[in-house]
């Protein structure tokens, strides 16, 4: 299935939130949290603010340095989504 462009973004500016909100969870800085991921300090803050499409491997990374499984960061992700999206009329 094929996801619109726009939701795309959404989900990519969801994730980068949700690994935001784990950082500051554990009370890191980006600088930390990419030495743990073993990533460019850049690169963290390129995917929180929604800019990178990032691989399985990164996402798996991610969430072993943020300490919680990989599935739990994309729910995270995923529940960030659903409270963004309007209400739907009836």
């Amino acid at each position: 299935m094929l996801v619109e462009l726009d939701q795309e973004e959404k989900l990519l500016r969801a994730f980068g939130l949700a690994v935001r909100q784990e950082r500051e969870r554990l009370g890191v800085s980006q600088d930390v949290l990419a030495d743990m991921a073993k990533v460019h300090r850049t690169y963290i803050g390129s995917v929180e603010r929604g800019e990178r499409n990032i691989s399985l491997k990164n996402i798996a990374a991610f969430a072993a340095a943020l300490g919680i499984t990989g599935a739990k960061l994309m729910g995270k992700a995923e529940a960030l989504l659903e409270t963004r999206k309007p209400e739907s009329k009836r």
